[in-house]
């Protein structure tokens, strides 16, 4: 949740955005009614006229206390956890709109290619197959490409025929995003991903480059013509501001996505929150939620207020298809694999109770580093993956 009297957001190119200038990228029909003439201007107007006209309307000290109201307002809209089918240990959840029902526990691949050896991080795959998690995560670019590797290994032998594969791409061309979808179904030895999904969609030009002519989207569409992938969705963990221009580029291309991917967790509650503005819209247009770093890859155990099982039970007990939680070891997997098995949503107290238990270490994103710094920001860091 956006704090009031923060003004600053510093996207991944080091841009200083005011709040206000981040708004007029939002939706219309989710801002407060006081902003959506600002929003409407903002979309035949240049930046620097924006801003002057955001200035006279509302204030610049106004905007953050109405994108708070704003996040107030969604806090609890479509908040109820999804229906789920228990198979022995583990629930299985509808995905969006798809027809397709997958675990709500997903198999994090980023993790995978951290394990030092490749016949272990084989076996745990396998084993969280075997434990019932149908929902596989990759990425082209997850340790140059030793992630899609591994899993495509473990796939054989008949188990790629029990999971739903999903995996991402960087490019925002075409051509580097058709290139890297065919490099990414080599490794993963298999004709065809279930999700192909843009990534790290951070910056608010990604939505205009994904989908100009020429641009990233194209060569998805010519993949899924051509029965490469099934579904077609998008990532981000920047600022769920972003996520939201993403929305609204893609409808004015008549583009709706299957499934979306952006962090959920008990601290994004209070800080810059995809959970009180993008999570509604995904609802409403039956997109799949995807849930991510519900424990910000360990940072917000290190705070000392939240434990591993009550960061998956928040994520889990909204209406999210799936939560992607990285596994690099059995124990892990146990963990992961117990919290399904005793699942039960959270009740109205209970989430109060963790919310206000968090508040206070999550009020300026410091344990949310995605959000706040660029160390999760692989395309900073290798601009050229880009295109």
């Amino acid at each position: 949740m956006l704090p009031p009297g923060r003004v600053d957001i510093k996207p991944l190119d080091g841009r200083a955005v005011t709040q206000a200038d981040s708004v007029l990228r939002a939706s219309s029909t989710d801002l407060p009614a006081p902003l959506v003439p600002l929003y409407r201007f903002s979309m035949s107007a240049n930046r620097r006229d924006v801003l002057k006209t955001g200035a006279a309307i509302v204030g610049m000290a106004m905007v953050p206390r109405l994108v708070h109201a704003a996040a107030e307002a969604t806090n609890e809209s479509g908040a109820a956890t999804l229906p789920s089918v228990r198979k022995g240990d583990m629930l299985y959840r509808p995905l969006g709109r798809t027809g397709v029902q997958v675990s709500a526990i997903g198999l994090g691949g980023h993790h995978i290619g951290r394990i030092f050896d490749e016949k272990d991080s084989i076996t745990l795959i396998r084993s969280a197959i075997d434990r019932g998690i149908t929902f596989m995560d990759n990425c082209w670019d997850y340790h140059d490409g030793v992630s899609e590797e591994r899993m495509g290994k473990a796939l054989r032998d008949g188990y790629r025929d029990k999971v739903f594969l999903m995996t991402k791409i960087d490019g925002r061309t075409k051509a580097a995003a058709a290139k890297q979808i065919d490099e990414s179904l080599s490794r993963l030895q298999t004709d065809r991903v279930d999700l192909m999904q843009h990534h790290e969609v951070i910056r608010f030009e990604d939505p205009d480059r994904i989908f100009a002519a020429g641009g990233a989207q194209e060569a998805v569409l010519e993949a899924q013509r051509a029965g490469k992938v099934r579904f077609i969705g998008f990532t981000g963990h920047k600022d769920p501001l972003v996520h939201m221009r993403m929305l609204e580029v893609a409808a004015a291309h008549k583009t709706r996505f299957d499934a979306v991917q952006m962090p959920l967790n008990v601290m994004d509650a209070h800080f810059r929150s995809f959970e009180h503005l993008v999570l509604p819209r995904l609802v409403q247009e039956e997109i799949a939620v995807l849930g991510m770093k519900s424990m910000a890859d360990g940072l917000i155990l290190k705070s000392g207020v939240a434990q591993p099982f009550e960061c998956l039970r928040y994520a889990l007990s909204l209406p999210t298809a799936v939560v992607i939680t990285g596994i690099d070891n059995p124990s892990v997997l146990d963990q992961a694999v117990e919290v399904a098995r005793n699942f039960t949503p959270l009740t109205p107290p209970e989430r109060t109770a963790l919310l206000a238990r968090t508040a206070t270490a999550a009020a300026s994103g410091s344990y949310e580093l995605f959000k706040t710094a660029n160390r999760f920001d692989a395309t900073a860091k290798h601009p050229e993956w880009l295109g």
